[in-house]
């Protein structure tokens, strides 16, 4: 296969990097909003999975019923 071929590939377009890339910080809005590129902290992933858990067994336990103090 030739490098003519590579190009008019277009289900297997080459590699560009985009243009904004360069920055470690995007501003949106004026400013008003900025998108960092980094990781999620450990905690924050703890209290995700903690919520996810607890939100299971809350649904399981509680599911049904009318609501508090309205069953007789």
């Amino acid at each position: 296969m030739n490098d003519k071929d590579d190009v008019d590939d277009v289900t297997h377009p080459q590699w560009t990097e985009a243009p904004h890339a360069d920055p470690a910080i995007e501003e949106f809005a004026g400013g008003e909003i900025r998108s960092f590129h980094g990781r999620v902290n450990g905690w924050l992933l703890a209290v995700y999975a903690f919520l996810a858990v607890w939100g299971i067994y809350y649904l399981f336990r509680f599911w049904g019923g009318l609501g508090p103090g309205l069953a007789r």
